[in-house]
């Protein structure tokens, strides 16, 4: 049986070098809920562990010519398994971008279209926009920075609280305000585009 701490090197260890799947079973037998376990402390998906892990015992099988210690055989799984959990994370980190910018597109999109089915010329849009972004201007600092967090940035109210450092009532409290001023000052235009681009 392979042994991490063993000085010496096993029969074992140079079948495994050889190729031999008996031993490359056990050794997959003996690691793999360790090794799924350890993916899972990551990215708390227990599907995506378990393909991570096989993937790395896959790589270690494909390398296990360049596997010089016993002791390499689980620091090389380990080491596999951490860099793919962080590609992982990376590419999800990505893909959120990347959704939350494809919604916004899409909400763009559908806002000009039903612009035109109100024949709701785009000299008249240009000006409402024009007219909500100095409406956001014009807001206390607070309450412009809550509601750009919030609208803008789509962060949920206990993110921005965190990060501003103040309550979440606070937060509540701002984001109130401001849709209040917000409806206040630009209540000359059609109700249904400001619910439509403000979100409210």
């Amino acid at each position: 049986m392979l042994k991490k701490n063993s000085d010496t090197i096993s029969p074992e260890f140079l079948l495994f070098k050889a190729g031999n799947e008996k031993v490359f079973d056990k050794i997959f037998r003996i690691n793999y809920n360790k090794v799924t376990g350890f993916c899972n402390q990551f990215i708390f998906d227990l599907d995506k562990s378990k393909s991570i892990t096989q993937e790395a015992f896959l790589k270690l099988w494909l390398n296990r010519d360049k596997v010089q210690t016993e002791n390499g055989i689980y620091s090389f799984l380990y080491t596999a398994a951490k860099t793919e959990c962080l590609n992982y994370l990376r590419h999800k980190k990505i893909e959120k971008k990347y959704l939350q910018k494809s919604i916004e597109e899409k909400e763009y999109l559908l806002t000009h279209d039903i612009i035109k089915s109100f024949n709701f010329d785009e000299i008249h849009f240009t000006e409402l926009e024009k007219a909500i972004q100095k409406a956001i201007e014009e807001l206390p600092d607070r309450c412009r920075e809550v509601f750009l967090k919030s609208r803008s940035e789509g962060k949920k109210n206990r993110e921005i609280a965190e990060e501003l450092g103040i309550a979440v009532k606070s937060v509540e409290t701002n984001m109130t305000r401001a849709l209040k001023i917000l409806r206040k000052r630009l209540a000359e235009f059609l109700t249904v585009l400001i619910v439509l681009i403000l979100g409210f």
